[in-house]
């Protein structure tokens, strides 16, 4: 897709899916060179076009004593530092339009989350800055009522434009994945990212703290892929029982690879011309 070649110029596999990955927050520099530096790595090894994620900043916590982040400029100058080393695209959640401006002159990508993929005027911010729009769709909304959300932003004159689907609510602490959201997205006409990890969470625990299902991420990922998904999204920590955020629905950073290459022969196979 021309949208996908200019994200990723010369680092483009036309023939594969794209990963977006990373752990879920900037916890300190080691973290986020080391995570960094290996996932590039595999991802130059397979052939699979990569950009980096990690929030600078966690505004979404449910309990008011869970880590934030280390600071706005600070965490931005390492998502800055990451893409600059690795010649990688870079991604950050923001979460009003006031930090709009302020994110897009660190990072590639400017990812709603999707408690916010209603909001007119985040939207339309993220859109003025010119840069990729990656908008997550909202676990209360249908892949069809997405088609707001990428209006808003065409209508901004922005035509860089991603979709991901990333669960369902089902009950009160708990998701599912419906797959039709994957074709009808990508009807919309913008390529469409599953959130393999997210879509694990299990929200809205006693304790304060969301769980997961991590033991699924890989059976999320095979059925994205097998259902049209053009990329996928994945955190990873590698030692996520040690996480400052969202530990319980990562993958394992050693796991990755292996969840990779099994993903790369499933697309060429079912895409196999």
């Amino acid at each position: 897709m021309k949208t996908l070649q200019s994200l990723f110029k010369e680092q483009y596999h036309p023939e594969n899916f794209f990963l977006i990955a990373g752990p879920c927050v900037i916890e300190d520099e080691d973290l986020v060179m080391g995570v960094a530096e290996k996932v590039s790595a595999i991802c130059k090894k397979l052939n699979i076009s990569y950009v980096f994620k990690a929030s600078y900043r966690k505004a979404n916590r449910t309990s008011i004593n869970s880590f934030t982040g280390i600071g706005d400029v600070e965490g931005l100058d390492l998502l800055q530092k990451v893409g600059k080393t690795f010649n990688l695209p870079v991604t950050s959640d923001i979460h009003s339009a006031a930090e709009a401006a302020m994110a897009a002159a660190y990072v590639d990508v400017l990812q709603i989350p999707a408690f916010l993929c209603r909001q007119t005027d985040i939207l339309l911010a993220a859109a003025d800055t010119g840069k990729f729009v990656n908008v997550k769709k909202g676990q209360f909304l249908s892949g069809e009522s997405m088609k707001f959300a990428v209006e808003k932003i065409q209508q901004a004159g922005n035509d860089r434009i991603l979709l991901t689907e990333r669960g369902t609510t089902f009950g009160y602490q708990d998701l599912v994945v419906d797959y039709r959201n994957i074709p009808v997205m990508k009807g919309l006409g913008a390529p469409v990212v599953m959130d393999c990890t997210h879509s694990l969470q299990q929200p809205n625990q006693p304790g304060g703290v969301t769980g997961g299902n991590p033991q699924m991420i890989g059976t999320i990922a095979k059925a994205a892929i097998a259902t049209g998904a053009d990329g996928l999204f994945i955190e990873t920590h590698p030692d996520p029982a040690c996480a400052k955020s969202d530990g319980a629905n990562m993958l394992r950073l050693d796991l990755l690879e292996p969840l990779l290459e099994e993903l790369v022969r499933l697309r060429e196979a079912v895409y196999k011309k």
